[in-house]
Parts: C-alpha cells; structure tokens; sequence
C-alpha cells in the first residue's frame, strides 16, 4: 500500500532562477509582476532586428524571494516576434540612462499580433509590435542584496 499523494506546498520550491514565458494575456501579467521596478540602461536593451527579438538585461527587484533581504537579480528579458519597436520618452543615444519599469500590457490586434507596451516610470513608453505574444523572463545570475537595501515603493 502507497501512500496517498499531497499538494504541493509553497515551502517545498526551490529556490532556483526563473525560466518564465509568457504566451498570453494572463501570463504576460505574471512577468509584469516580476519585472514591476526593474532597473536597466538604455545600453542594455537592444531590438535584434535580424532575429525578430527584443532584449533587456534588467536588474529586477526579487519580489518572490524566500527572505525578507531585499534581492535583485540579473534578468533577461526578451520579446520574440518583433516586428517594429517605438519609444516616447527615452533617448538610445544616451546609453547610461537608467529606466525603471513599471508594467508591461497587451494591446491585442488581428490574427493573434498585437502591441507590447513596456511602460516606465517617468511617462517613458516601449511599444515593441509583435506577431504574436510571446515574452519570456530568465534569471542570469544569482541574487544579490539590493543596494538600496529596502524594496522599491511607489507614492499613492
């Protein structure tokens, strides 16, 4: 006789690096979740015209760490499909620029394309037209104690 399987526990989880994708609208709030007060320089994003993709290197806050040390870790954030990108608010000439990332949102058009809108703290704004939703989220590094040594707030 065996013994009867359990749920799983919120406990049990390793605490190994996200490998997310996002393939939908419901999922793609999830990845919104986690990237919410990521930091990354201009220089660190790039449209990868030749592969249809486009990328971000972000340091994004741990919302989901195990411990209440506030953690960032190195991320990528990537988008698949691209077919054009436009910004409002952000200069790709001027490398160092920090930008911080509030959401990102589904704009759905026709035959599964739509619009992924990054937008950023600031009235900053990322639309990244796509032929299909696809965005995937990886960690790249380990964490690492956030240097502000608090967790990011935003006024009411």
């Amino acid at each position: 006789m065996t013994d009867a399987p359990r749920d799983a526990r919120f406990s049990d989880a390793d605490e190994g690096p996200l490998r997310l994708r996002a393939l939908d609208a419901d999922d793609l709030r999830v990845i919104s979740a986690l990237v919410q007060d990521a930091v990354v320089t201009v220089g660190d994003v790039a449209w990868l015209r030749q592969h249809r993709r486009f990328a971000a290197l972000v340091n994004r806050f741990r919302w989901e760490g195990p411990t209440r040390t506030p953690e960032r870790v190195r991320s990528v954030l990537a988008i698949e499909g691209v077919t054009a990108v436009r910004s409002q608010g952000v200069d790709p000439r001027d490398r160092d620029t920090v930008l911080s990332i509030l959401s990102l949102g589904w704009e759905p058009g026709e035959d599964g394309a739509g619009r992924l809108l990054v937008t950023l703290a600031g009235d900053g704004t990322i639309a990244v037209e796509v032929e299909a939703l696809e965005v995937r989220l990886q960690d790249v590094t380990r964490p690492y104690l956030a240097p502000s040594r608090r967790a990011p707030t935003h006024p009411e």
